[in-house]
């Protein structure tokens, strides 16, 4: 992993000291080039049989597999794998595990904020009272506003998607799920109603994307189905920037027909003169969602609790199945 992952992950005395309960290690030691020729970590690549990974992982190539012959087993102490797990890394047969469900608790906390906030209009009450420096006619300005009965739209039943799903289920609201690989009935069961994405597009009152980053989910929501929500729905990205066209999504919320809450932009960091950053209907934040501050160590601790069922002969619970990579984060 890259120092600064070390460091904030890390970071915590009782996370060190487990690890070195856990495991033959020099918690010291931090590999970020499996090319290097330094005598210290050349050694313990050729003896490691478990590689704990973060974020800046390099790629585990051929040839640096060659340099742990003994390898066994990956966790990675984040979300995605497909970084730095090669091909040649899945025909070794490593078991791979990850901590993607970890990562996808604050994400899925801050979609429902963005999702409750939305509907009750509090950007756009906020940036009335803050104009106005007065009081404000609520009910004449957002005669619409509220939750009860909302029609909120979950684009992908990722682990993200399916923990927003979850938390949903407390509300008096109407949930909508788009998922190409999660049926009717399957749907029901996480408290939602399965639907194409064109009719989700057109009945949300908020969508709200969870689907992985691949060719077929390229601009998604493109201008053509952007231009199916009501006018006034609200756009909540936490997923990928990829997902949307940032210039048509730009046009109708500079126009004022849609509300947006944008954790994720493409490009991820929009050019200073882009007017999203100042529209009172736009809501962007840079990329904080996922795990942050106090959150990492949550990595840190499914890590561990990883690297514990491994050393009792366990199987990993979060397990990476490379066949599922292919339409996954």
């Amino acid at each position: 992993m890259s120092a600064d992952t070390r460091e904030a992950v890390w970071d915590t005395a009782a996370a060190l000291e487990r690890l070195a309960s856990l495991a033959r290690i020099d918690t010291t030691l931090l590999v970020t080039d499996f090319a290097t020729r330094d005598p210290a970590v050349s050694g313990t690549l050729s003896r490691v049989e478990v590689l704990l990974t973060g974020w800046g992982c390099p790629p585990l190539t051929g040839r640096a597999l060659a340099r742990m012959p003994r390898l066994r087993a990956v966790i990675h102490a984040a979300g995605s794998v497909k970084h730095h797990l090669t091909a040649q890394a899945w025909e070794r047969g490593l078991a791979v595990s990850t901590a993607a469900a970890a990562n996808a608790l604050p994400v899925a906390e801050f979609t429902l904020a963005a999702i409750l906030f939305s509907g009750k209009r509090v950007l756009a009450g906020a940036h009335a009272y803050r104009i106005r420096r007065a009081q404000v006619d609520l009910l004449a300005r957002f005669p619409d506003a509220g939750n009860y009965r909302r029609t909120v739209g979950v684009v992908g039943a990722s682990l993200v998607g399916r923990r927003v799903l979850e938390l949903l289920r407390g509300f008096d609201l109407d949930v909508l799920l788009h998922d190409p690989y999660v049926g009717a009935r399957e749907a029901r069961v996480l408290g939602a109603e399965a639907v194409a994405l064109d009719e989700l597009a057109r009945r949300s009152d908020i969508v709200t994307l969870h689907a992985p980053e691949l060719p077929s989910t390229h601009r998604m929501f493109d201008a053509a189905r952007l231009s199916l929500l009501r006018d006034g729905a609200t756009l909540v990205n936490t997923a990928r920037g990829s997902l949307v066209d940032t210039e048509a999504l730009t046009k109708e919320l500079v126009a004022g027909r849609l509300h947006a809450v944008l954790d994720h932009t493409d490009p991820l960091v929009l050019p200073a003169d882009s007017p999203l950053y100042d529209l009172p209907n736009v809501l962007l934040t840079p990329h904080l969602a996922g795990s942050l501050g106090r959150e990492l160590g949550r990595l840190a601790t499914s890590a561990l609790d990883e690297l514990d069922r491994y050393t009792r002969g366990e199987p990993f619970l979060h397990r990476v199945d490379p066949r599922t990579l292919a339409y996954s984060a």
